[in-house]
């Protein structure tokens, strides 16, 4: 795992510590993952919470800045005991993506579930789709 990605001056130490627990404590998990991306996404997005989109508020909405090169913009859609898959379906159903209509050959739909009635506790599904336009 390269952690070498956060450039922020005074920035760095901390992350770089993160990075080393995640690596130390070997954790796959959910919130692990969401906590890098916090401190990592504000350097190369602007991060909007409920956006208005479509047909209702998109959870989160990242929107490249000028800064980030090649990478895309993302519809995260957070649902709790149901499936990724419906996340997603909800992104698409409800044109969330439509926002977005100026990174149209660049846009991540991610869809994650937090399922706390399966036999395996904090059981997590993600699924991210490249949004194809045609």
């Amino acid at each position: 795992m390269d952690c070498n990605f956060y450039n922020h001056a005074n920035s760095n130490l901390y992350v770089n510590i993160h990075c080393y627990l995640l690596l130390t404590l070997a954790s796959n998990s959910l919130s692990c993952v969401l906590t890098m991306a916090y401190f990592t996404a504000p350097a190369y997005y602007n991060i909007v919470r409920e956006m208005p989109a479509g047909k209702g508020f998109a959870d989160f909405v990242f929107i490249p800045r000028a800064n980030a090169g090649h990478r895309p913009a993302m519809v995260v859609e957070l649902k709790h005991n149901k499936s990724a898959d419906s996340a997603i379906a909800q992104i698409k159903e409800n044109r969330y993506h439509g926002a977005l209509t100026g990174y149209s050959d660049k846009i991540l739909l991610v869809g994650i579930n937090y399922d706390a009635e399966r036999k395996e506790k904090k059981h997590h599904t993600c699924v991210i789709e490249k949004w194809n336009t045609n």
